[in-house]
């Protein structure tokens, strides 16, 4: 059995919440290696619908998790998490829960922070959702930032702390904001140290043990490769990289134990906050996109625009990520449409793209270019055979793995976790388990 890697190949919000779900029950171990509770997944399993945030999937499959050093937490955030499941009849201990003793904390003041200097932005917010994560990045990258296991040497809180503040306060007096005190934090800190130290342990060795003993890993991303704060629409971001090779550093394992790279990928596209869309739809159609699509972030509730699947997009995702497959989501929100439309390239300033250009200026002219192709009109819902799909919706899959260069390793059918076809098992290092011509 190999690992898999799970990666959003669009601007997040693909749907990965099934798929972890739903592969993690062949898992050992699952883990979150990037972002923090600014991304969020939805499992839906029987009639209970699970809200996750910065706690990997495998928690409600009772599956070892692991929070990755490549995540920034936020302790209230997670304690309060934690405690919500256990209302939901799911008990998280140290036994199946770890944290990474070298994970960046998220304080207050980093809240605090984000939302100073979206304010100041004006008119070109980035559509930050305020939870700190970008200040809490700017930390770890500045050397002054906590780490979770700074939790266990209360008497040097206080001194880093003072330095860490001694910064941000003058980035705060210059933004016209409240200053901040050192000693609330220290009493914070010193509070929820008790309640989070008996997660925290060097996670990369538990990880290296699990690999040594034959263990299947997991790994679980947030958001998606276009909101890479290296290769996505800058700077319409997040804070982190969220390709594949972020896995390995996140998480402390080598690039070469990373296995499949599947790409949860839309069968249309949507995206939250500001930033370029090229194929975003302000008509009918993207009105029913969004209603029959239930499109509102997971985290934050904002209504996601939506628009017709960007070959080019997940294509630039495929090379710049790695990705070895597919995951086609969401296939059945188009059923009701009459034609589809794929994006296979764009018009700027009398120039064609085959790509994203990295210029802001750019990207905000671009315009699609369409083809076209018939709709199946009928409803998907409970079909997991690839030879049992109309023939138009598989010559719209074809279609999409022509463009994008890499194979639809998995379909999405409906929100119920069975109807979900596997065309190719990526524990078994990409075996294809099920063929079907397109008529």
């Amino acid at each position: 059995m190999g690992n898999i890697t799970v990666i959003g190949s669009q601007w997040g919000d693909e749907g990965k919440g099934k798929i972890v779900d739903w592969l993690a029950a062949e898992a050992d171990i699952v883990v979150r290696y990037q972002g923090g509770h600014n991304a969020g997944h939805t499992l839906v399993i029987g009639e209970k619908v699970y809200k996750l945030h910065l706690l990997p999937s495998g928690v409600v499959r009772g599956k070892l998790s692991v929070i990755g050093n490549g995540v920034v937490v936020d302790p209230s955030a997670l304690l309060e998490e934690i405690e919500r499941l256990k209302t939901q009849g799911i008990n998280i201990t140290p036994d199946n829960l770890i944290i990474s003793e070298h994970a960046p904390i998220i304080l207050p003041l980093h809240s605090a922070l984000d939302k100073a200097f979206e304010e100041a932005r004006g008119k070109n917010k980035i559509g930050t959702t305020g939870r700190g994560i970008g200040p809490a990045y700017e930390d770890q990258t500045g050397r002054r930032g906590m780490r979770m296991c700074d939790l266990a040497h209360p008497e040097s809180l206080a001194e880093k702390l003072e330095k860490q503040i001694f910064y941000h306060n003058a980035l705060l007096r210059g933004l016209g904001a409240q200053e901040l005190n050192a000693g609330e934090f220290v009493a914070y800190l010193q509070d929820i140290a008790q309640k989070l130290l008996p997660y925290i342990q060097p996670s990369w060795k538990v990880l290296d043990d699990a690999r040594q003993s034959g263990k299947t890993i997991l790994f679980e991303g947030a958001q998606g490769v276009m909101l890479d704060v290296d290769h996505g629409t800058y700077p319409f971001v997040t804070s982190s990289n969220t390709s594949a090779a972020q896995a390995a550093l996140g998480s402390g394992v080598g690039p070469d134990q990373l296995g499949f790279v599947l790409g949860i990928t839309k069968a249309y596209t949507t995206r939250v906050g500001s930033g370029p869309f090229p194929t975003e739809l302000f008509d009918d159609t993207g009105e029913t996109l969004g209603r029959i699509g239930h499109e509102f972030g997971t985290t934050t509730g904002r209504k996601r625009r939506c628009g017709w699947f960007d070959a080019v997009q997940v294509r630039q995702a495929v090379k710049v990520a790695g990705v070895q497959g597919i995951a086609l989501m969401k296939l059945d929100v188009m059923d009701t449409l009459e034609e589809v439309k794929i994006c296979t390239g764009y018009k700027a300033g009398g120039k064609h793209y085959d790509y994203i250009p990295a210029s802001q200026d750019l990207q905000a002219q671009l315009e699609p270019v369409y083809e076209t192709l018939p709709g199946w009109q009928t409803s998907l819902k409970g079909v997991r055979k690839l030879d049992d799909l109309p023939a138009n919706a598989r010559a719209y899959i074809k279609r999409i793995e022509e463009l994008i260069g890499v194979p639809a390793a998995v379909i999405s059918t409906s929100p119920e976790r069975e109807d979900t076809i596997r065309i190719i098992d990526m524990f078994k290092s990409g075996l294809k388990v099920s063929t079907a011509k397109v008529a």
